[in-house]
């Protein structure tokens, strides 16, 4: 069997030329994430994510990516709203769950982020998701919270839950624990 091309934007590119009729395309357009970076580091973690909520500062590249945003924060607390498309589907039909794994993650993270002092930074050192539903394009827009439940001065632990807006619906849980670095 004969290797394919070197990724699947560029054997995406291909078959699109071959068959333009099942073909989409999305344009993205981000911001430098080092710049942001720099930006955030003069902050403390709730500061930093008021700015990103209220555009001071530029979304991650990961959130243009799956189309997600902050939409309330506090300390302890985040709250993202995302649009799933069919840019997050897999092989199956349905939205990848790790569309369902990022959204938790990011708002896992992002509440423990508003914990954090002037100097402090975190990782993602475990994450745990139990996906309960589906996920389509035609599911609509969801809601994920993240909230903290354990702040120590080398770990936090959140947990994050992510709901379909219309109907309420609880389509997935994770706990995530932080390591927290100064």
């Amino acid at each position: 069997m004969k290797p394919g091309p070197g990724n699947a934007r560029e054997r995406a590119a291909e078959i699109a030329v071959e068959k333009p009729g099942i073909s989409r395309s999305l344009t993205l357009d981000w911001q430098d994430p080092t710049a942001s970076a720099a930006e955030g580091s003069k902050l403390a973690g709730l500061e930093y994510m008021v700015a990103v909520m209220d555009g001071t500062i530029p979304p991650a590249p990961i959130a243009v990516l799956m189309n997600m945003t902050p939409t309330e924060v506090e300390e302890g607390r985040a709250v993202f709203f995302a649009l799933p498309g069919e840019e997050h589907y897999n092989p199956i039909g349905v939205v990848h769950g790790g569309f369902m794994a990022t959204l938790l993650d990011s708002v896992a993270g992002c509440a423990v982020h508003t914990t954090l002092a002037l100097g402090e930074a975190y990782t993602t050192l475990t994450l745990e998701v139990k996906n309960l539903r589906a996920l389509t394009r035609d599911t609509g827009s969801v809601r994920a919270e993240g909230e903290v439940t354990y702040r120590g001065r080398r770990q936090a632990t959140a947990d994050a839950k992510l709901y379909a807006e219309e109907s309420g619906k609880l389509l997935a849980s994770a706990t995530s624990t932080c390591l927290i670095m100064a």
